[in-house]
């Protein structure tokens, strides 16, 4: 006979009190929130239109072109050519454009948002101790969580799936910021120091430099979950690729889901491979300073 865990804390009462404080949020405040990114939004659907009103060659040469100049090698850039070229071989060009709309939108909040976040914890022990473990939960917490809260707040839509996405997606850019300041070579901090720097002037000039390595490798990780969400959002209402491979599982349709999969496995390719080549750029201009 299975023994029951004994019911020490009233769970039932415990949810019923996180269930209606939420809610008395979603009333108070819900259309509050909803008035405060409609700019966000606009901002996500004007480049959208952009990506998706650009003639398919002239965005694969400016892709092309952004490869070339961070990587410096021209097989990358041919590579990162031949599979674009392939999403629209694949059919599924205008939904792909969506979803590199809204990673973009989403991973620049995320940097926006992290990296002063990151530079705080590295001047801050307290507020690193107190930032860490709330990290560890978010790294953690299963990916459909995310979207509960925002959904409630603003109901099925791009706007939800952006913010699960920034939440998602900004660990990473956080982490390594902080661990990337914080390694910086202490002689050299105290060198520009005595030389009668400021403490914006010490991170701007010092700091901030010397960490970008690992700053770029966490903006790298950020890119790629970002991307991974993107897919799970199409679950409410952000589209794109991630809406294809629904249609997928919902039809039965392996053609459907197997095409979208592939354009996203490409798009997360051509994205990993230019934040690398910018990371380890930055490195190279490190050594070459050196």
């Amino acid at each position: 006979m299975a023994s029951n865990f004994p019911e020490i804390i009233d769970l039932r009462s415990l949810r019923f009190a996180i269930d209606d404080g939420f809610t008395a949020v979603v009333a108070n405040y819900g259309e509050f929130l909803e008035h405060l990114f409609l700019p966000v939004l606009r901002g996500l659907m004007i480049l959208e239109q952009i990506l998706q009103w650009l003639p398919w060659y002239v965005t694969i040469v400016l892709v092309t072109g952004i490869t070339l100049a961070a990587s410096r090698n021209w097989k990358t850039a041919l590579v990162t050519a031949i599979m674009l070229f392939a999403v629209g071989l694949l059919g599924v060009w205008d939904e792909a454009m969506a979803t590199i709309a809204l990673m973009l939108a989403s991973t620049i909040l995320a940097i926006v948002l992290g990296i002063p976040i990151g530079v705080l914890m590295a001047q801050s022990n307290k507020l690193r101790a107190a930032c860490l473990p709330v990290l560890d939960i978010m790294q953690t917490m299963p990916i459909f969580v995310y979207l509960i809260p925002f959904v409630m707040l603003f109901g099925p839509g791009k706007i939800p799936a952006l913010l699960a996405t920034v939440f998602f997606a900004i660990p990473p850019v956080i982490r390594l910021t902080d661990l990337g300041i914080r390694q910086v070579d202490s002689e050299v901090v105290e060198a520009i120091v005595a030389f009668g720097a400021t403490s914006w002037q010490k991170l701007l000039r010092a700091q901030l430099p010397l960490a970008m390595p690992t700053i770029m490798a966490g903006i790298n990780q950020t890119t790629m979950m970002a991307l991974s969400m993107v897919v799970i959002a199409s679950m409410i209402g952000a589209g794109g690729l991630g809406y294809q491979v629904l249609q997928g599982i919902q039809r039965l349709e392996v053609s459907t889901g197997l095409f979208a999969g592939l354009a996203i496995v490409f798009l997360a390719i051509i994205f990993d491979r230019i934040a690398q080549s910018l990371g380890r750029r930055s490195q190279q201009h490190l050594k070459d300073g050196e």
